[in-house]
């Protein structure tokens, strides 16, 4: 080697080795897979526009089964991370978990995940498929759209006794529903946008029986007399109501305009108009429907961000229901 070639080759090296030094100090992994939504673009191109038309198809046929598939996607993730767990069908599962009670949409899931299956074999999780899904069913009913970040693996685990303490309720006040959005790195802010998804979808009449018949003043007296010919005192616990009785069907505002006259369906609904801190937020949701929007799908991509497993973690599930 001559002295020139050597010079270059000890010059490199010697400017190699801090930098080389600083990565291993941060613990980094050049070759361990991260979130991106670029991530199915070589082995799977066709991966996104098969859920889209599988997702299409499924909100077209059911409307409410846009609320439910995002509902599906949050009650995953706040368990375990996004990693499909509450997709397993094994004993003790999160689907029988007590707080799952009405969740809906997993055959939605299932057929998404067969029509991926039937174009790139092994290579898309149902994980990324029930995030791609969530962001397809706000689209499909008027809503924001986001960047999907992709490359989630699925568990191989379940949790239920998870599920069970720490998934809100209905039922749930302020006091209650800031740290548990706390405790997944989530806002304030990002609670009340998220809690904008019930602007669609509907509610079983166990989950807000105990409001419409306890007479409090932060609920319309009027809206609260008309709730009850669908919920009685006893019985009917299964019947159904919309959490936006003014626009049900459509991904807008009228939800958080419903709170301001006192007409949320949910106890948890009205807590984030009831004289707190939520207050602002919500009227300036009402004000500025675009910033209700924005901050939606931000709070979505924060949310997918859950503690996704990836790299050799987990697993792709050729069955959601089941471990390979």
């Amino acid at each position: 080697m001559s002295l020139l070639l050597q010079y270059i080759y000890v010059s490199i090296v010697t400017m190699l080795i801090p930098i080389l030094s600083l990565l291993l100090s941060l613990n980094y992994i050049p070759c361990k897979a991260q979130v991106s939504s670029t991530f199915y673009d070589d082995t799977c191109p066709n991966a996104l526009s098969t859920i889209r038309t599988s997702i299409g198809a499924a909100v077209t046929s059911d409307r409410r089964m846009a609320a439910s598939l995002i509902r599906l996607h949050f009650h995953d993730c706040f368990v375990q991370g996004c990693d499909a767990s509450i997709l397993l069908e094994v004993a003790p599962s999160e689907k029988d978990a007590f707080r799952n009670g009405g969740v809906r949409g997993y055959e939605v899931i299932d057929d998404a995940k067969a029509a991926v299956e039937s174009v790139c074999p092994g290579i898309v999780s149902c994980a990324d498929i029930l995030a791609v899904a969530a962001r397809d069913a706000s689209v499909e009913v008027g809503g924001p759209s986001w960047s999907v970040r992709l490359g989630r693996r699925d568990s191989l685990t379940t949790n239920p006794d998870e599920a069970n303490n720490i998934l809100p309720l209905g039922s749930m006040g302020l006091d209650v529903l800031i740290p548990i959005f706390a405790q997944k790195s989530l806002s304030v802010r990002d609670m009340v946008a998220l809690s904008g998804a019930h602007t669609i979808g509907q509610a079983r009449c166990v989950t807000f029986r105990a409001r419409i018949y306890a007479n409090d003043s932060n609920i319309d007296p009027e809206f609260a007399s008309n709730l009850r010919t669908n919920c009685p005192q006893t019985g009917g616990d299964g019947n159904l109501e919309r959490l936006d009785l003014v626009t049900p069907n459509t991904f807008d505002v009228n939800y958080f305009r419903n709170l301001l006259e006192r007409r949320g369906l949910l106890t948890s609904d009205q807590a984030l108009f009831n004289g707190d801190s939520t207050d602002s937020i919500v009227q300036e949701y009402v004000d500025n429907p675009a910033l209700f929007e924005s901050d939606f799908a931000a709070a979505m991509v924060r949310m997918g961000d859950l503690d996704p497993l990836t790299g050799a973690n987990g697993e792709i599930r050729t069955l959601c229901t089941a471990l390979n």
